[in-house]
């Protein structure tokens, strides 16, 4: 019996649908334990007035992008020596006038199909360029 590599497992969920993919708590996917801050790198469009942003978002914290709110929970690099992929689980909410938000998207992103799992809103584009940890370098992945 063949195993399934962890990657296309997720992958499989995510395209099945599958409320667990979307769902994974921090932890999950072989990210790496919790006193490793992780850096997701993402690259921001603002369709309405055509303003591109590189953001970055610590697992430690949320950040902002106009009206959305990102929180990235892992990130992961796949190592040099396996074929190029870097994955996010992030959630991200949009403010309302009420001052409360409301999740506009949860789930896994990968750098390498942004259009496989896009945060489809009206105004802005996001996808994940990048995972790096806290001190610049690039992560190796688990």
């Amino acid at each position: 019996m063949k195993t399934i590599p962890v990657f296309s497992a997720a992958l499989l969920a995510l395209l099945c649908g599958s409320a667990a993919a979307q769902d994974m708590p921090a932890g999950s996917f072989g990210a790496a334990p919790s006193s490793d801050e992780r850096i997701v790198v993402l690259r921001g469009v603002d369709k309405i007035v055509g303003r591109t942003e590189t953001i970055e978002v610590s697992t430690q914290a949320p950040a902002s992008f106009g009206q959305l709110t990102i929180t990235a929970r892992t990130c992961e690099k796949a190592p040099p020596t396996e074929r190029p992929e870097t994955t996010a689980f992030l959630q991200i909410t949009e403010a309302n006038d009420d001052g409360a938000g409301t999740s506009v998207f949860s789930g896994w992103m990968f750098a390498s199909s942004p259009s496989l799992n896009a945060l489809e809103h009206p105004v802005y584009d996001l996808w994940v360029t990048d995972c790096k940890t806290v001190s610049g370098a690039a992560s190796s992945g688990s």
